[in-house]
Formats: C-alpha cells, structure tokens, sequence
C-alpha cells in the first residue's frame, strides 16, 4: 500500500472489528457447495457455485477499498509496510509450494510409477504395455486396459513458445513501469501498465485458443491418462494465477490513474509486481517440463 509520510501516523495500525472475513466465508461456503454438487452431477450447483463467487468478489472488492482508503488517508505506518511485505512473501512462498506438489506429482509419474509399471512382473498383467512417455496409444503408459481414448500431445510450437514471449515481455514492460514510478513519471508508468494487462489478457486468449485445440483436434483431455491430467492442472491452475496476477495489475494500473502511490511509497505496485515474476518464474519451468520434456 502507498503507507502515509513516516512520524504522521500510529506506530501500529489496529482496524475496528470487520464483517468482511465473515462474509467472505460465506462466499466460499457457497463456492465449495455448489462446486461439489455441480461436479456429481447436481445441475442446481452450478447456480450456488456463480452465486458463491459473486459474493465473494463483491466482499473482497468492499474490503481491498477500505484497505485503500485507510491507507490513502495516512493510518499506516513503516510498520505496516513492512507487515505487508512479509505477508505477500509468504503468501507468495505458499504459491510456490503449491506448484512444487503438481511439478513433484508429474516427475513422480514419469521417474518412478511408470518406471515401476514397466517392470517385468507387471507384463504378467498387462503384456502389451509400453513403458514410455508421454503416450498416445491404449494400452501404452496411460492405459493398460485400453479405458483411455487415443490422443495427440501438446508440442511448444506455436502457441506455448508465443505464450512465452508475451509472459517474457510483460516482465519487461512492468520494469520499466516500475522504475518509471521511482523516478516520478505517472504517465509513462500508466502506459507500460496497459501494456502489461494487455500482454496478460492475451496470454490468456492464446492459452483458450490452445485448451480448444487441445479438445477438438488432439483429443488431449483431462481424462487422457496421467499426461492429461498432470498437462491440465499445471497448465489450468497456472492460467487461473496469471487471470489473478492480471486483475491485481489492472487494479494498480487504475489506482496509480487515480494519483494513488508515490516514488517512496508504493508497496501495493510492487507486492503485484512480485506475483507477477513468480508467475513468470513458474511458467519458465512449466514450458521447459511440460512441453518439451
């Protein structure tokens, strides 16, 4: 947050009794519900799980705007900043923890179960199968009974590789955003901001255009057997964090239209900036481990 002037604030900034954790549990409630209903097959989920969402979205964009507010009318000290930076540490280093369990799951699969699979005891079951990896055959890796469809993997060329590019790129133009707010240019600060939004967005087109292409003509879907799934969770929870990271960009980008933050003080910038990077960092391995390994 843009914390007030050092010495015109309370060392520590203690906010009244808030209705905003309740409410947002709520929200989830109706989330997890719906989402669980929906998923067996219970059509009326669906309705509680958009409910759910859109309560909860309306509770977190009420409680980020008193957040804004108290910290745009001076109530937060040095201290306060450095509570924040620590807890977006953490929060980051939870993000990078939850990547390391799917990541540890695909090398899991390919380094020991298929491995094991393979081994000539298990021929006595399934005698076709094919310790190979990935696989696009029944019977071969992802289905000694023959229970999963033939499929196509998912190579880096074209739309990985570009998707690269455009992450790659929106590094840059948010670093320079950055600087250019240290050294007290708003506008050329706003202008590589849009930037970023706008590389993040596409990203997340040519990641739609890619799950499409995925379905339609390659076969490849959640369901494919242990690439599928594993292609899907990376992949999928990897674009919902750069839908994420963008909002988070485009709320600054407004925020700094608003005249909010200053060369000295603007740790809201730069706590989505750091989110932004991880989601970059993670990609990196992600197009390295996924596509081309």
């Amino acid at each position: 947050m843009s914390a007030a002037t050092p010495g015109q604030t309370p060392y520590y900034f203690v906010p009244a009794p808030s209705r905003h954790p309740l409410m947002a549990a709520i929200g989830l409630f109706f989330v997890i519900l719906g989402a669980g209903q929906w998923v067996n097959g219970h059509q009326w989920g669906a309705y509680s799980l958009v409910f759910g969402l859109a309560w909860w979205l309306f509770v977190l964009k009420q409680w980020f705007g008193q957040a804004i507010h108290e910290s745009e009318t001076g109530l937060y000290s040095d201290r306060i900043d450095v509570s924040f930076r620590w807890s977006m540490s953490w929060f980051i280093f939870s993000e990078v923890m939850f990547f390391a369990a799917f990541f540890g799951a695909l090398y899991w699969a390919r380094a020991y179960a298929l491995a094991d699979l393979g081994r000539l005891d298990s021929a006595i079951l399934w005698p076709d199968f094919q310790a190979v990896w990935p696989s696009v055959l029944p019977g071969a890796t992802v289905s000694p009974a023959g229970t999963v469809e033939p499929f196509r993997t998912m190579g880096p060329w074209p739309i990985p590789t570009i998707n690269t590019a455009l992450l790659l790129s929106s590094g840059v133009t948010l670093t320079i955003a950055h600087h250019a707010l240290i050294a007290g240019n708003r506008g050329k600060t706003i202008a590589f901001m849009w930037l970023t939004v706008l590389l993040g967005i596409t990203f997340l087109g040519f990641q739609g255009y890619e799950y499409h292409h995925a379905y339609e003509e390659l076969n490849l879907k959640l369901s494919s057997g242990i690439y599928g799934s594993t292609f899907f969770l990376l992949t999928g929870f990897h674009g919902f964090h750069v839908f994420l990271g963008m909002l988070m960009l485009l709320v600054i980008t407004i925020r700094l239209m608003k005249g909010h933050f200053t060369p000295e003080r603007h740790f809201g910038f730069e706590g989505a900036a750091w989110y932004w990077h991880f989601v970059d960092v993670v990609w990196l391995g992600l197009y390295l481990v996924v596509y081309w390994m």
